[in-house]
């Protein structure tokens, strides 16, 4: 039996909105776009440094950062014929952080 407790305040966002998360999350669902979003925490980096550091192929990232891209969880600027990538906003670390976090509690760690 449902008692008071069950009538929270919590406003449920709208189905557009819940479908970008669902959207987002499938985003933060592939290991190897993790590692490239972890290898731009306080910095920004350019393909061929993004490749050495996750020890994958230049063209596998490059598909990956156009992903990335599209989610909006990172953003690019040109220099020359450079390009560097960043993480778009302080929330993806955040995001990255808290899930960590959550995952040492449930091992103790």
């Amino acid at each position: 039996m449902c008692n008071d407790k069950c009538n929270n305040n919590i406003v449920i966002p709208t189905d557009d909105m819940i479908i970008e998360l669902a959207d987002t999350f499938k985003v933060f669902s592939d290991s190897s776009r993790i590692k490239i979003l972890y290898s731009m925490i306080n910095q920004e980096m350019c393909v061929r440094h993004i490749s050495q550091k996750v020890n994958m192929s230049q063209s596998a990232v490059s598909h990956q950062l156009k992903t990335l891209k599209q989610a909006r969880l990172i953003k690019y600027r040109k220099e020359g014929k450079e390009v560097y990538y960043s993480l778009d906003d302080e929330h993806i670390e955040k995001i990255l952080n808290v899930v960590i976090d959550h995952i040492k509690e449930e091992r103790n760690e």
